[in-house]
Protein backbone atom coordinates (compact mmCIF):
# COMPACT_ATOMS: atom_id res chain seq x y z
CA UNK A 1 0.00 0.00 0.00
CA UNK A 2 1.24 3.21 -1.14
CA UNK A 3 -0.71 5.92 1.21
CA UNK A 4 -1.42 9.68 -0.38
CA UNK A 5 -2.05 11.92 2.05
CA UNK A 6 -3.42 15.20 1.63
CA UNK A 7 -2.13 17.71 4.90
CA UNK A 8 -2.36 21.25 5.94
CA UNK A 9 1.24 22.30 7.32
CA UNK A 10 1.19 25.89 9.38
CA UNK A 11 5.21 26.09 9.67
CA UNK A 12 5.78 29.73 8.74
CA UNK A 13 5.62 32.68 10.63
CA UNK A 14 2.89 34.70 8.84
CA UNK A 15 0.72 31.54 9.39
CA UNK A 16 0.95 32.31 12.85
CA UNK A 17 0.17 35.39 13.10
CA UNK A 18 -3.25 35.79 12.61
CA UNK A 19 -4.38 34.15 15.66
CA UNK A 20 -4.71 35.02 19.23
CA UNK A 21 -1.13 35.17 21.51
CA UNK A 22 -1.55 34.83 25.28
CA UNK A 23 2.03 34.68 27.09
CA UNK A 24 3.37 32.88 24.17
CA UNK A 25 5.84 34.70 21.58
CA UNK A 26 6.63 34.11 18.10
CA UNK A 27 9.84 32.36 17.16
CA UNK A 28 11.45 32.22 14.01
CA UNK A 29 9.10 30.83 11.89
CA UNK A 30 7.36 28.51 15.51
CA UNK A 31 5.91 29.74 18.37
CA UNK A 32 7.77 30.02 21.84
CA UNK A 33 6.24 30.03 25.47
CA UNK A 34 7.20 33.34 26.68
CA UNK A 35 8.71 32.08 30.39
CA UNK A 36 10.21 34.80 31.79
CA UNK A 37 6.37 36.46 32.07
CA UNK A 38 5.19 33.25 32.88
CA UNK A 39 4.44 29.22 33.60
CA UNK A 40 1.73 28.72 31.35
CA UNK A 41 0.81 30.37 27.92
CA UNK A 42 -1.71 30.11 25.21
CA UNK A 43 -1.73 30.21 21.27
CA UNK A 44 -5.06 30.03 19.51
CA UNK A 45 -5.01 29.47 16.16
CA UNK A 46 -7.35 31.33 13.85
CA UNK A 47 -10.55 29.24 11.68
CA UNK A 48 -9.39 26.35 9.40
CA UNK A 49 -11.75 26.29 6.32
CA UNK A 50 -12.07 22.39 5.07
CA UNK A 51 -14.47 23.75 2.70
CA UNK A 52 -16.66 21.38 3.27
CA UNK A 53 -19.62 21.23 6.09
CA UNK A 54 -19.74 18.28 8.32
CA UNK A 55 -16.15 17.93 7.27
CA UNK A 56 -14.66 15.13 9.51
CA UNK A 57 -11.58 15.92 11.12
CA UNK A 58 -8.90 13.43 12.05
CA UNK A 59 -5.39 13.25 12.87
CA UNK A 60 -3.20 16.38 13.92
CA UNK A 61 0.52 16.66 14.97
CA UNK A 62 2.36 19.15 16.76
CA UNK A 63 6.13 19.20 15.80
CA UNK A 64 7.58 19.90 18.84
CA UNK A 65 10.90 20.77 21.36
CA UNK A 66 9.74 19.95 24.71
CA UNK A 67 12.57 20.38 27.42
CA UNK A 68 12.85 18.83 30.81
CA UNK A 69 9.69 19.80 33.05
CA UNK A 70 7.77 21.58 30.15
CA UNK A 71 3.90 20.07 28.67
CA UNK A 72 2.20 20.78 25.55
CA UNK A 73 -1.68 20.21 25.73
CA UNK A 74 -3.49 20.51 22.12
CA UNK A 75 -7.08 21.54 22.45
CA UNK A 76 -9.84 21.43 18.95
CA UNK A 77 -13.07 23.06 18.52
CA UNK A 78 -15.23 22.28 15.09
CA UNK A 79 -18.18 24.03 13.68
CA UNK A 80 -19.96 24.25 10.25
CA UNK A 81 -20.29 27.82 11.54
CA UNK A 82 -17.81 30.70 12.72
CA UNK A 83 -20.50 32.09 15.37
CA UNK A 84 -20.07 30.63 19.03
CA UNK A 85 -22.74 32.09 21.31
CA UNK A 86 -23.26 35.74 21.23
CA UNK A 87 -20.07 36.03 19.12
CA UNK A 88 -20.89 36.13 15.03
CA UNK A 89 -17.36 35.65 14.67
CA UNK A 90 -15.23 33.03 16.97
CA UNK A 91 -11.87 34.79 15.81
CA UNK A 92 -13.00 38.45 16.32
CA UNK A 93 -14.74 37.13 19.69
CA UNK A 94 -10.75 35.95 20.84
CA UNK A 95 -8.59 38.55 19.51
CA UNK A 96 -11.31 41.33 21.22
CA UNK A 97 -10.59 39.42 24.51
CA UNK A 98 -8.81 41.75 27.40
CA UNK A 99 -6.95 40.34 30.28
CA UNK A 100 -6.86 36.34 30.81
CA UNK A 101 -8.54 34.80 28.08
CA UNK A 102 -8.27 31.19 29.71
CA UNK A 103 -11.66 31.45 31.22
CA UNK A 104 -13.43 32.02 28.21
CA UNK A 105 -11.34 29.88 25.95
CA UNK A 106 -11.45 26.57 28.27
CA UNK A 107 -15.17 27.09 27.60
CA UNK A 108 -15.40 27.04 24.09
CA UNK A 109 -12.93 24.17 23.88
CA UNK A 110 -13.78 22.12 26.81
CA UNK A 111 -10.77 19.70 28.17
CA UNK A 112 -7.87 18.62 25.96
CA UNK A 113 -7.45 16.59 23.53
CA UNK A 114 -4.48 15.40 23.65
CA UNK A 115 -1.47 15.95 26.28
CA UNK A 116 0.74 15.04 23.48
CA UNK A 117 2.00 16.11 20.29
CA UNK A 118 0.60 13.14 17.92
CA UNK A 119 -3.48 12.98 18.90
CA UNK A 120 -7.04 11.96 16.54
CA UNK A 121 -8.92 15.60 17.21
CA UNK A 122 -12.23 13.20 16.42
CA UNK A 123 -14.34 16.65 15.82
CA UNK A 124 -16.82 17.18 12.84
CA UNK A 125 -17.50 20.60 10.85
CA UNK A 126 -16.36 22.71 8.32
CA UNK A 127 -14.04 25.02 10.51
CA UNK A 128 -11.21 24.19 12.76
CA UNK A 129 -10.08 25.65 15.49
CA UNK A 130 -6.82 24.49 17.20
CA UNK A 131 -5.65 26.02 20.43
CA UNK A 132 -1.99 25.01 22.13
CA UNK A 133 -1.38 25.21 25.40
CA UNK A 134 2.70 25.60 26.63
CA UNK A 135 3.55 24.40 30.36
CA UNK A 136 7.58 25.51 31.64
CA UNK A 137 8.42 24.56 35.98
CA UNK A 138 12.12 24.43 34.52
CA UNK A 139 14.44 26.48 32.97
CA UNK A 140 13.33 25.52 28.95
CA UNK A 141 11.12 26.94 27.44
CA UNK A 142 8.82 24.68 25.08
CA UNK A 143 8.94 25.61 21.08
CA UNK A 144 6.42 24.64 18.18
CA UNK A 145 8.32 24.40 15.14
CA UNK A 146 4.89 22.98 13.00
CA UNK A 147 1.45 21.92 13.35
CA UNK A 148 -0.17 19.28 10.55
CA UNK A 149 -3.54 18.74 10.21
CA UNK A 150 -4.14 15.28 7.88
CA UNK A 151 -7.46 16.44 5.20
CA UNK A 152 -7.95 13.95 3.68
CA UNK A 153 -6.14 10.76 2.07
CA UNK A 154 -5.71 7.06 2.16
CA UNK A 155 -6.25 5.00 5.44
CA UNK A 156 -5.86 1.46 6.44
CA UNK A 157 -9.50 0.69 7.26
CA UNK A 158 -10.04 2.29 3.38
CA UNK A 159 -8.46 -1.45 2.24
CA UNK A 160 -10.80 -3.42 4.66
CA UNK A 161 -14.85 -4.96 3.47
CA UNK A 162 -17.28 -2.12 3.76
CA UNK A 163 -18.56 -4.05 7.46
CA UNK A 164 -15.70 -2.79 8.85
CA UNK A 165 -14.82 0.74 7.87
CA UNK A 166 -18.02 1.69 9.78
CA UNK A 167 -17.03 0.66 12.64
CA UNK A 168 -15.48 3.61 14.38
CA UNK A 169 -13.36 1.94 17.38
CA UNK A 170 -11.63 -0.17 13.80
CA UNK A 171 -11.01 3.19 12.48
CA UNK A 172 -9.31 4.31 15.85
CA UNK A 173 -7.34 1.18 16.49
CA UNK A 174 -5.85 0.70 12.96
CA UNK A 175 -5.13 4.83 12.99
CA UNK A 176 -2.14 3.68 15.55
CA UNK A 177 -0.45 1.41 12.99
CA UNK A 178 -1.52 3.73 10.01
CA UNK A 179 -0.16 7.22 11.20
CA UNK A 180 3.33 4.70 12.73
CA UNK A 181 3.38 3.92 8.89
CA UNK A 182 2.72 7.07 7.35
CA UNK A 183 4.89 8.87 9.44
CA UNK A 184 7.59 6.13 8.75
CA UNK A 185 7.38 6.67 4.95
CA UNK A 186 7.74 10.19 5.16
CA UNK A 187 10.77 10.48 7.14
CA UNK A 188 12.04 7.51 4.20
CA UNK A 189 11.07 10.59 1.37
CA UNK A 190 12.49 13.37 3.74
CA UNK A 191 15.77 11.46 4.57
CA UNK A 192 18.16 13.64 2.08
CA UNK A 193 16.80 16.39 2.74
CA UNK A 194 17.29 15.66 6.50
CA UNK A 195 21.02 14.72 6.22
CA UNK A 196 22.03 17.96 4.50
CA UNK A 197 24.19 19.81 7.08
CA UNK A 198 22.38 23.33 5.96
CA UNK A 199 18.84 22.53 6.89
CA UNK A 200 19.74 19.53 9.85
CA UNK A 201 19.16 21.27 13.29
CA UNK A 202 20.28 19.61 16.75
CA UNK A 203 21.61 16.23 17.36
CA UNK A 204 21.65 15.15 13.99
CA UNK A 205 23.73 18.49 13.19
CA UNK A 206 26.31 17.43 15.41
CA UNK A 207 25.97 13.69 14.38
CA UNK A 208 26.84 14.79 10.97
CA UNK A 209 29.64 17.07 12.33
CA UNK A 210 31.25 13.28 13.45
CA UNK A 211 31.12 12.69 9.72
CA UNK A 212 33.78 14.50 9.23
CA UNK A 213 35.40 15.19 12.36
CA UNK A 214 34.33 18.38 13.66
CA UNK A 215 33.71 19.28 16.79
CA UNK A 216 30.21 19.55 18.18
CA UNK A 217 30.57 21.86 21.15
CA UNK A 218 30.38 25.14 19.08
CA UNK A 219 27.30 27.21 17.94
CA UNK A 220 25.04 25.69 14.89
CA UNK A 221 25.60 28.46 12.60
CA UNK A 222 29.79 27.92 13.43
CA UNK A 223 29.38 24.31 13.36
CA UNK A 224 27.63 24.50 9.62
CA UNK A 225 30.23 26.94 8.44
CA UNK A 226 32.69 24.45 9.45
CA UNK A 227 31.37 21.14 8.00
CA UNK A 228 31.26 23.33 4.94
CA UNK A 229 35.37 24.13 5.16
CA UNK A 230 36.26 20.50 6.30
CA UNK A 231 37.66 19.22 3.47
CA UNK A 232 40.21 22.38 2.69
CA UNK A 233 40.70 23.03 6.60
CA UNK A 234 42.13 19.59 6.58
CA UNK A 235 44.50 19.48 3.42
CA UNK A 236 46.26 22.67 4.55
CA UNK A 237 45.87 22.00 9.16
CA UNK A 238 48.98 21.45 9.73
CA UNK A 239 50.80 24.09 7.47
CA UNK A 240 51.26 27.37 8.76
CA UNK A 241 48.04 28.68 7.57
CA UNK A 242 46.14 26.34 9.14
CA UNK A 243 47.90 26.65 12.55
CA UNK A 244 46.71 30.21 12.12
CA UNK A 245 43.61 29.46 11.30
CA UNK A 246 43.04 26.93 14.22
CA UNK A 247 44.45 29.54 16.90
CA UNK A 248 41.91 32.52 15.28
CA UNK A 249 38.99 29.88 15.81
CA UNK A 250 40.03 29.04 19.51
CA UNK A 251 40.64 32.70 20.41
CA UNK A 252 38.76 34.73 17.84
CA UNK A 253 42.33 36.81 17.78
CA UNK A 254 44.83 36.92 14.38
CA UNK A 255 47.91 35.83 15.52
CA UNK A 256 51.35 36.55 14.60
CA UNK A 257 53.33 33.21 13.72
CA UNK A 258 56.76 33.25 14.10
CA UNK A 259 58.92 30.10 12.82
CA UNK A 260 62.63 29.43 13.62
CA UNK A 261 64.34 29.95 10.13
CA UNK A 262 62.57 33.65 10.32
CA UNK A 263 65.21 34.59 13.17
CA UNK A 264 67.93 31.99 13.52
CA UNK A 265 71.13 33.77 15.34
CA UNK A 266 72.87 31.92 12.55
CA UNK A 267 71.61 33.95 9.16
CA UNK A 268 74.07 36.30 7.86
CA UNK A 269 71.51 39.14 7.97
CA UNK A 270 71.06 38.61 11.94
CA UNK A 271 72.01 41.63 13.94
CA UNK A 272 72.09 40.70 17.08
CA UNK A 273 72.39 36.82 17.63
CA UNK A 274 72.63 36.61 21.30
CA UNK A 275 69.30 38.79 21.99
CA UNK A 276 67.55 36.08 19.54
CA UNK A 277 69.60 33.24 21.45
CA UNK A 278 67.66 34.63 24.25
CA UNK A 279 64.05 35.26 23.02
CA UNK A 280 63.47 32.61 20.49
CA UNK A 281 66.32 30.04 21.07
CA UNK A 282 68.12 27.44 18.95
CA UNK A 283 65.50 24.49 18.65
CA UNK A 284 64.06 24.31 14.75
CA UNK A 285 61.34 22.43 15.80
CA UNK A 286 59.88 25.21 17.84
CA UNK A 287 57.90 27.71 16.59
CA UNK A 288 55.60 30.99 18.31
CA UNK A 289 52.77 32.25 18.68
CA UNK A 290 52.30 35.94 19.28
CA UNK A 291 49.06 37.37 21.17
CA UNK A 292 47.79 40.45 22.33
CA UNK A 293 47.87 40.40 25.94
CA UNK A 294 44.13 40.18 26.50
CA UNK A 295 43.49 36.89 24.33
CA UNK A 296 42.54 34.80 27.41
CA UNK A 297 40.42 36.01 30.81
CA UNK A 298 41.84 33.31 32.94
CA UNK A 299 44.69 30.65 33.32
CA UNK A 300 42.24 27.96 32.78
CA UNK A 301 41.62 29.32 29.56
CA UNK A 302 44.82 30.09 28.61
CA UNK A 303 45.69 26.19 29.64
CA UNK A 304 43.01 24.78 27.62
CA UNK A 305 44.05 26.95 24.79
CA UNK A 306 47.88 25.70 24.61
CA UNK A 307 46.08 21.72 25.39
CA UNK A 308 43.73 22.28 22.37
CA UNK A 309 46.70 23.53 20.17
CA UNK A 310 48.59 20.29 20.77
CA UNK A 311 46.08 18.21 18.71
CA UNK A 312 45.91 20.64 15.56
CA UNK A 313 49.85 21.37 15.38
CA UNK A 314 52.48 19.18 12.56
CA UNK A 315 54.15 16.16 14.75
CA UNK A 316 57.77 16.79 16.48
CA UNK A 317 56.78 20.40 16.41
CA UNK A 318 56.39 22.53 19.77
CA UNK A 319 54.20 25.73 20.42
CA UNK A 320 55.78 28.01 22.48
CA UNK A 321 53.29 30.92 22.81
CA UNK A 322 53.93 34.77 24.17
CA UNK A 323 51.47 37.80 25.26
CA UNK A 324 52.59 41.07 24.11
CA UNK A 325 51.59 44.02 26.07
CA UNK A 326 50.65 46.92 24.94
CA UNK A 327 52.97 49.54 24.37
CA UNK A 328 53.93 52.75 22.33
CA UNK A 329 56.97 52.94 20.36
CA UNK A 330 58.69 56.23 18.80
CA UNK A 331 60.02 56.11 15.51
CA UNK A 332 61.71 58.79 13.32
CA UNK A 333 58.21 60.25 12.28
CA UNK A 334 55.96 60.04 14.86
CA UNK A 335 53.68 62.59 16.44
CA UNK A 336 53.23 63.17 19.91
CA UNK A 337 49.90 65.22 19.87
CA UNK A 338 52.25 68.77 21.79
CA UNK A 339 53.71 70.26 18.59
CA UNK A 340 56.76 68.15 19.25
CA UNK A 341 58.99 66.31 16.67
CA UNK A 342 61.36 63.41 16.73
CA UNK A 343 64.39 63.23 14.73
CA UNK A 344 67.84 64.26 15.94
CA UNK A 345 69.13 65.97 19.89
CA UNK A 346 71.46 67.74 21.12
CA UNK A 347 73.38 66.38 24.75
CA UNK A 348 72.47 68.53 27.35
CA UNK A 349 72.86 68.52 31.09
CA UNK A 350 69.68 68.85 32.24
CA UNK A 351 68.57 70.44 35.81
CA UNK A 352 66.34 72.43 38.10
CA UNK A 353 68.34 75.40 36.43
CA UNK A 354 66.93 74.10 32.79
CA UNK A 355 63.75 75.40 30.89
CA UNK A 356 63.05 73.19 28.09
CA UNK A 357 60.83 74.69 25.67
CA UNK A 358 57.13 73.40 23.81
CA UNK A 359 59.48 73.26 20.71
CA UNK A 360 62.66 71.67 21.31
CA UNK A 361 63.57 68.54 19.46
CA UNK A 362 64.42 65.71 20.61
CA UNK A 363 66.40 62.50 18.75
CA UNK A 364 68.73 62.04 16.08
CA UNK A 365 70.17 60.22 13.45
CA UNK A 366 73.91 60.56 15.46
CA UNK A 367 72.17 59.38 18.19
CA UNK A 368 73.55 56.08 18.78
CA UNK A 369 77.26 57.68 18.80
CA UNK A 370 76.54 59.84 21.93
CA UNK A 371 77.42 59.21 25.24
Amino acid sequence: MEPIQAQMVFCCAEQWMSGRFYQVEPWGDGLRLDSARAATGVYCMAAVDSGENGFSWGRAAVEADLPPDTALRVYAYASDHRGWGSWSDLDQGIRSLEGDPMPVLREVFGPPVSESGDCLLEKTGRYLWVMLELTATGAGAPVVRALRLWMRGDHMVDYLPAIYQEDGFTRRFLSIFDSLYTDMDRAIDALPGEIDFDHARGDLLRYLAQWVCVEAGEGEALLRERIRTALSDYEDLYTVEGVRRSVRRLTGRDPILIEHFQVSPNRPDCKDPELYRQLYGEDPYRFFVLLPEDAFSSQRERQQFQRDMEEVIPAGMTMQMIQLKPCVQLDWHTYLGINSQVGGYVPAAIDEQVTIHYDTTIGGANHESCQ
